[in-house]
């Protein structure tokens, strides 16, 4: 079996949607109303969050992921850097992976690369910064043109690396972004934080990612999508850039369910990780494509591909059996993640154990389950072997 990292991600979701949301409500992005949050539950809910986060410190994960995601229940975390910055004062050990800022929703990209450089200095270097053009609902919740959103990203990006790295002052002059003095104070301490480019299978991303080796995360997809994916990186990596692609430039995010038994995973999980797909990512079709926001090759790549095609209702059981999702027992997850390491090729490893209401008692288990018996069959050494790793009981 080869090696594979464990990054802990957390979207921090709102369960408590009313019980007629199926009926009455059409989307939980967008128009949702925002009567339907009630702050004094979203208190506790999010410190019930950063404690599950650093419990995944401590049991041993290699990162923990926080993202951003606007006007939705799906992910509460308009900021991904505040809450990185909060986690900078509770994660001790693992890096902090912000997967990512969506660069082409924002007028101001050097107080991106301002922000990321103070919490790289704040947690001692240990930031990772993805970089995201943010889903199409958000060009909804924001009213930025999606037609320029590749152009706002890739421009953007270029910024914030001379920001991180390049002398200051310099002047910055783009077709988007114009600076007269770019000259940050702090500057970060990794030169430059690791990059990381999540997608859903856009040729031009996927091609960003090779030419820049930056890993590429597959987000929700089946096995053959995501093998597609890798397939066309590092057949780029190899013919346009002129380099072989490395496992750790590969990584996927997979919702995860693990029990004592493959039948009480697909309970829990057909229970709890339906939320996701059936409540979470409920949403009005045009929000998902505004105009513009494809380019047309991404688009017949898409339709080709099937990776956003869907009969509905999916049901719990295709997800499993078409890799969208894993669930099952110790040998089950660890079978069907060596085909990931062994086949793909991939690396990295991006899942978190809540979804919906499930309770913290699930979570828990899933936690416990994964760092010490699974995690440890894909390190050089075992995960209990690490310093700060904690001993574990499970819940027989």
């Amino acid at each position: 079996m080869n090696r594979l990292t464990f990054h802990y991600f957390h979207l921090m979701p709102w369960p408590y949607l009313p019980d007629d949301f199926d009926e009455k409500y059409d989307s939980a992005w967008v128009t949702l109303p925002n009567a339907i949050y009630d702050p004094r539950k979203g208190h506790e809910l999010y410190n019930r969050y950063f404690n599950e986060i650093e419990r995944a410190d401590q049991l041993g994960w290699d990162s923990v992921i926080v993202n951003e995601h606007h006007q939705n229940a799906y992910g509460t975390m308009p900021s991904p850097n505040i809450m990185a910055a909060v986690l900078t004062q509770r994660i001790k050990r693992a890096k902090i992976g912000i997967v990512g800022n969506a660069l082409p929703l924002h007028d101001d990209p050097l107080r991106v690369a301002e922000e990321i450089a103070m919490l790289d200095v704040i947690s001692g270097g240990r930031i990772i910064s993805g970089f995201v053009r943010g889903t199409g609902m958000e060009y909804y919740s924001y009213g930025v043109n999606p037609t320029v959103s590749r152009e706002r990203m890739n421009e953007a990006h270029d910024l914030i690396i001379q920001a991180w790295t390049r002398p200051g002052p310099f002047s910055f002059e783009g077709e988007h972004y114009r600076y007269r003095y770019v000259n940050i104070w702090p500057r970060p301490i990794q030169q430059p934080p690791p990059i990381w480019l999540p997608g859903t299978a856009s040729r031009e991303t996927i091609d960003f990612a090779a030419g820049h080796k930056y890993p590429y995360m597959t987000v929700f997809m089946s096995m053959d999508q995501r093998k597609m994916a890798y397939d066309l990186y590092r057949r780029l990596a190899e013919e346009k850039y002129g380099y072989e692609a490395q496992p750790e430039q590969l990584a996927f995010c997979v919702p995860c369910m693990v029990a004592e038994t493959d039948e009480q995973a697909m309970k829990d999980g057909e229970r709890y990780i339906m939320w996701l797909f059936n409540k979470g990512m409920k949403l009005r079709p045009q929000y998902n494509f505004p105009p513009g926001y494809l380019s047309e090759g991404s688009y017949m790549g898409m339709l080709k591909s099937g990776v956003w095609r869907r009969t509905s209702p999916r049901t719990f059981q295709e997800l499993v059996d078409t890799g969208v999702v894993i669930a099952g027992s110790v040998d089950t997850v660890i079978e069907k993640l060596a085909y990931y390491t062994d086949v793909l090729h991939a690396g990295m490893m991006v899942s978190g154990g809540h979804v919906g209401d499930i309770p913290d008692e699930l979570v828990l288990r899933n936690q416990e389950l994964m760092a010490r018996y699974v995690m440890p069959r894909f390190r050089e050494q075992p995960a209990a072997s690490e310093p700060n790793a904690v001993e574990m009981q499970t819940n027989d």
